[in-house]
Formats: structure tokens, C-alpha cells, sequence
């Protein structure tokens, strides 16, 4: 057996980052940022109001209050979207929506609740006063011309989108999230609603694969089931090499098994079969076909899930360029004793939940390789080294599947 650190580092030696390329801005959430961008605009473009209100000149308001209010002529209208042409001269007052720009002479925005008169009056009573530069977003307040806004490397998220957007940056030049192909394997899979016949089995490996590496990031593709022909499963992997970044197959990988995947995989790509030192998944294989990675999980469904999460992302995430290679790992108190009795690190499912300012971690009550239905209550696979015990109450390391609730 080997650990998985050296599985780990023999996957990422052999998964490099794609070249960059530009697309629209839409599909840039999740992507890494190339290149550094730098803002060839201002943001906001000008002056522009940060409320709903009147724009005034602030010495003509000075003093003014509910009991002496300022009585101002109203002289236009400026709404968002529409240019500013009427300048604000002494003792006068221009009505303006939030967003629209500051009308020339203004230099400070009473907001209308500090005002009395209805929406179409040709005068307005101020109730307080503002000094210069209330309520207005100055131009460049938030992004000057020539700043560099996002570095390169930054994996964009909805916020990046926006500040892309706002500065005018369409197509931005990224490296894309990896495409991942994943086939299932045999005879004895169903994929539809029939009956069982002896020896047939419902798929449940690729439908939770492909939402699970979606859930990660990665751009995740059903590629189906082929059935035990040599023949339809290397034309099935190569084409899968052919239009995927990567390709995960589930099954086939333990010692001693003789599957046509090992054959055939065994036959077309460079593989590594390999042994971890952790429970569960302990088979595992890797390789490459025709420059493409290949990731041969094991059949049962746990170990499948724990390969994938523990092996695949960090190898795929290297793909997309990432920096954050693996999943986010957290300090959880144990509610109960955990054991990693035995040669191999255990990697226990649990349900880790918020419990006042700490995480506290669960194990789901079933644990063998096969029992998936009850890994669909775990977000966490809890660390237990080999030979070791967690108390109750002792801390425990646990890999996040998914946000603690």
C-alpha cells in the first residue's frame, strides 16, 4: 500500500493547467482568471446621485430644519439614465433619481425624506441640512481608470462577474473549468425502470459522480453505460479522451479483478494501479489516454465518492488552474468515539453541523463501502489516523463535502 500523500502528488504531477482562453462573461463564474485585468474605465463614469432626492447647492440649505425649512423653486427633473443639462444656480433645486448624474452647480443631495412637497411641485421645502458632497458617489469612487481590479489567478465568483461587467470586460481571458467525463461499466448495470433480472444491479455510481464533481466545480458530463464488449468500451474511453479534459470509470481497479476496464485501460493508456493506505478506497488507478487523465475509481459506492473527493479533485482543480487544490478541511469536536482501528487511515462519514461558535461532527450510522444511503446524511469525511481513537469531545479533522449547516 502506498500513502495517500504519494497518490496524491502522483496524480497532480501528471494534470497541468489548460491553456487560457476568452469567454463570454456569463460562463466566467468558477473559472481562473488568466491575467491580471485593469479597469480602462472609471467607475462610476461621473458623479452621480446616491439616492432618490434633490440636488442642491449646500450653503442654500445651511440651517435648515423641520421648524425652518428652506423653500427652494424646483427647476428640472434628472432621472437615472438621463444627462444632466440644466445647471443648479443659487437658491434653486433640480429633483433626481438615485443613479442619475449630478446636474452642473450642485454639490450636495438632500434625500427626499428630508424634503415636503409632492412629487410634482415646482417648489420644495428642505427640513436639513447637507454639507458639500452628501450623497453623491463621486466619479472613480469605486474603480479609477488604469487600476488593476482583479489579480490573475482569482478563481471568479458572481461579485468578480459584476466588476468585470461594470468595467467592460465582456470576454474575459480564463482558464475554463475541466470537462469530466464519467462511464460506467457492465453488463449487470440498469439504467432504465425495468425489472431486475438475477445478477442486475440499478447504476447509482455515475448519476452521484457526475453531481458530485458538479458540486466541486467541475464541468461534469454522463457518458453512460457500456456494456462488456472490448471492442464498444475502448471506442467509448478513446472518444471520451477525445472530447473531455479528463475521465473518471468507476469499478475494475482491485487487485486481483479481472474487468474489462483494467484490460482495455491497461491496453490504451499509460495506467498506475495503485493500493492506498486509507479505508475506504483503497483501489485506485490513474493514467493518461491519448494526453488525457483518466481516474479509475472503485465500483463500491463510498469508496467511489471518497476517491473522487480525496484523488480526483485535486488533479482536476489543477486542470482549471486553481490554487485551492483540494477540499476545505476544518476543526470539528467528535459528539462521539471514533476509531481508526487498523493498518490504513479511516475516513469516516459524518454530518457536521454548526453547534454555537464550533462545528460539531457525527458519524451517519452506517459506514461500509456499499451503504450509500446513509452517506446521504454526510457533508464531511472525518480523519481518523490509522490506530488512532477520538474521544467524544476531542477534536477531529474533517474533509467538507459540503457547507456545514
Amino acid at each position: 500500500m502506498i500513502p495517500l500523500a504519494e497518490a496524491r502528488e502522483h496524480v497532480l504531477s501528471r494534470c497541468h493547467p489548460r491553456g487560457p482562453v476568452p469567454v463570454p462573461l456569463i460562463d466566467a463564474a468558477g473559472c481562473v482568471l488568466a491575467g491580471p485585468v485593469v479597469a480602462p474605465e472609471a467607475v462610476p463614469p461621473w458623479d452621480n446621485s446616491a439616492m432618490d432626492g434633490f440636488a442642491v447647492r449646500a450653503a442654500d440649505v445651511a440651517g435648515a430644519s423641520e421648524d425652518r425649512p428652506v423653500t427652494l423653486p424646483v427647476v428640472a427633473t434628472v432621472a437615472a439614465g438621463a444627462a444632466a443639462t440644466t445647471e443648479v444656480g443659487p437658491g434653486q433645486a433640480v429633483r433626481i433619481m438615485t443613479g442619475a448624474p449630478m446636474p452642473p452647480g450642485a454639490d450636495a443631495v438632500v434625500m427626499v425624506e428630508a424634503t415636503r412637497g409632492g412629487p410634482d411641485a415646482t417648489e420644495i421645502e428642505i427640513l436639513a441640512s447637507v454639507e458639500p458632497g452628501r450623497n453623491i458617489r463621486s466619479a472613480g469612487s469605486d474603480i479609477t481608470a488604469g487600476e488593476q481590479v482583479i489579480d490573475g489567478g482569482t478563481l471568479l465568483g458572481p461579485a468578480h462577474l459584476g466588476v468585470l461587467a461594470s468595467v467592460n470586460v465582456r470576454r474575459p481571458v480564463v482558464i475554463r473549468r475541466p470537462r469530466l467525463g464519467v462511464i460506467s461499466t457492465g453488463d449487470e448495470l440498469i439504467d432504465d425502470d425495468r425489472p431486475l433480472a438475477p445478477g442486475q444491479i440499478r447504476e447509482s455510481n455515475r448519476p452521484m459522480l457526475v453531481a458530485l464533481a458538479r458540486s466541486f466545480g467541475i464541468d461534469a458530463v454522463d457518458l453512460g453505460t457500456v456494456a462488456d464488449d472490448r471492442d464498444a468500451l475502448a471506442t467509448a474511453l478513446r472518444d471520451a479522451a477525445a472530447t473531455c479534459d479528463a475521465v473518471a470509470t468507476s469499478g475494475g481497479v482491485s487487485m486481483g479483478d479481472f474487468d474489462l476496464v483494467k484490460v482495455v485501460l491497461g491496453e490504451l493508456a499509460d495506467m498506475r494501479w495503485m493500493q492506498i493506505a486509507i479505508r475506504p478506497a483503497k483501489p485506485f488507478a490513474f493514467g493518461m489516454l491519448d494526453g488525457t487523465p483518466v481516474f479509475g475509481l472503485p465500483g463500491n459506492p463510498v469508496s467511489s465518492m471518497v476517491s473522487l473527493s480525496l484523488l480526483g479533485v485535486p488533479g482536476l482543480r489543477r486542470l482549471a488552474g486553481r490554487s485551492d487544490l483540494d477540499l476545505p478541511r476544518v476543526t470539528a469536536t467528535s459528539a462521539v468515539e471514533l476509531s481508526g482501528a487498523g493498518p490504513r487511515d479511516v475516513y469516516l462519514r459524518v454530518a457536521c453541523t454548526w453547534d454555537g461558535p464550533g462545528l460539531r461532527a457525527a458519524p451517519v450510522p452506517a459506514q461500509a463501502s456499499h451503504h450509500l444511503s446513509a452517506t446521504a446524511d454526510a457533508n464531511g469525511l472525518a480523519l481518523i489516523p490509522a490506530g488512532t481513537t477520538v474521544a467524544p469531545g476531542d477534536q477531529v479533522t474533517v474533509v467538507l463535502l459540503s457547507a456545514p449547516t
